[in-house]
């Protein structure tokens, strides 16, 4: 189970979910879609009104000493701590259990490999973390692949972070990955996409043998460099998994563009987290 989504948030706010908003209700929403990042959808803080801080606390407490080291009977608990401070802090970017294997080696903490792969397994079964691998139409070389990581809750990450407001881009795609896993039909997979050169696209919905659609999620699409970094890496997946659904997930620009004759859609997070 995840916890609550947007739109159960705003239900259980009492917030009337409707097909057309004031720009009153529109600001309303926005509002709680900040609210809704920052301190996430456990229905114990949106209900109960714990505090944020403690509650995580324990919760990750939870995690650990029920869910991983009395069922798995490990020892070392410190490894495990260490995991999730570093999982909490490469949230939406890739993850390399291999890089995570030399930080501990060079300082002298002795752990193989295989152990952070098991433990690593642990958090993903707990539902702590999911891992979201690279898109290849080689099943091989996806499993192979260095994973983005992506938390079950974006409160989980303001918990141990002041950087906000710098890190509302990557709580957006966050929140996105989470949704998109609510979503989920049968034969649907979830992948990111990247090229050798490094352009990257966020999401790669593939229904059956389709690639469905390709999803890039920015905060804003005003700068220049920005905007055009993100629909060069969109053009370029389309091109090669041809699919034509490309769509860009922004924090309040919403149209439609056409670019080198690929349309292209902009929707603001809130509309569409609720539609």
């Amino acid at each position: 189970m995840l916890p609550l989504s947007f739109k159960e948030f705003l239900g259980f706010k009492k917030f009337e979910l409707k097909s057309f908003y004031s720009t009153t209700e529109e600001n309303r929403i926005k509002n709680s879609l900040r609210n809704y990042l920052k301190f996430g959808g456990f229905p114990d803080i949106v209900f109960e009104n714990q505090i944020a801080d403690k509650f995580f606390r324990e919760y990750i407490d939870l995690v650990i000493f029920k869910d991983i080291v009395e069922r798995y009977k490990i020892k070392n608990v410190f490894i495990i701590r260490f995991l999730i401070k570093n999982i909490l802090a490469s949230f939406s970017k890739e993850f390399s259990v291999h890089k995570i294997f030399n930080i501990l080696k060079s300082q002298n903490i002795k752990v193989s490999k295989k152990t952070l792969y098991n433990y690593t397994s642990y958090l993903e079964d707990a539902f702590f973390v999911f891992f979201l691998r690279k898109f290849s139409f080689s099943v091989r070389d996806s499993e192979l692949s260095i994973p983005k990581c992506y938390v079950n809750d974006t409160g989980l990450i303001n918990s141990v972070s002041t950087n906000f407001s710098q890190n509302i881009g990557k709580l957006m795609e966050n929140a996105v990955f989470l949704e998109l896993e609510r979503r989920k039909k049968a034969m649907t997979n979830i992948f990111y996409w990247k090229n050798s050169t490094g352009n990257e696209v966020d999401f790669v919905v593939k229904q059956g043998l389709r690639i469905k659609h390709l999803i890039q999620v920015c905060y804003s699409v005003e700068d220049y460099e920005t905007k055009e970094r993100e629909i060069k890496a969109l053009l370029k997946a389309n091109k090669e998994l041809k699919c034509k659904n490309l769509l860009v997930i922004t924090e309040d620009y919403e149209g439609e563009e056409k670019v080198k004759g690929k349309k292209i859609k902009y929707i603001p997070l809130w509309k569409w987290l609720l539609s």
